[in-house]
């Protein structure tokens, strides 16, 4: 298949919500796709929020064996804080099977945020 969307798998890594705390997202599998990009989006900041967005892998899916991605491992770069109605993405090159996105929360009140990762160079196509 040359169609785009055989070959891309789209998968949910964040509710969209809003958020007042801290959040980790969903541990995405990269089993079956040599590349993938996290697209996180924003709504509305309240309150002077201050959050920001970062990239975590590991092989497992249990919550303490996640790290922070190397930077050498990232194309491009999420913002240093989240903006209102705004979209960023960052690819992955690294070798891990898990990837998952956290939002932190710097200061202020709330963001509305949701993220997908998009697994891309399917083993097997087309992608369901």
């Amino acid at each position: 298949m040359r169609d785009f969307v055989s070959n891309i798998g789209v998968v949910l890594a964040l509710s969209p919500a809003v958020q007042a705390a801290t959040i980790k997202g969903n541990a995405i599998d990269l089993l079956g796709f040599e590349s993938a990009a996290l697209v996180v989006n924003t709504g509305a900041v309240a309150g002077s929020g201050d959050y920001t967005a970062k990239m975590q892998e590991s092989d497992t899916t249990t919550d303490g064996d996640f790290a922070d991605v190397a930077a050498g491992d990232l194309s491009g770069a999420l913002p240093a804080t989240l903006t209102a109605d705004a979209s960023f993405k960052q690819g992955y090159a690294g070798h891990k099977r898990f990837i998952r996105v956290v939002v932190t929360k710097n200061s202020g009140t709330s963001v509305a945020v949701g993220a997908v990762v998009v697994r891309g160079n399917a083993s097997q196509r087309p992608v369901a």
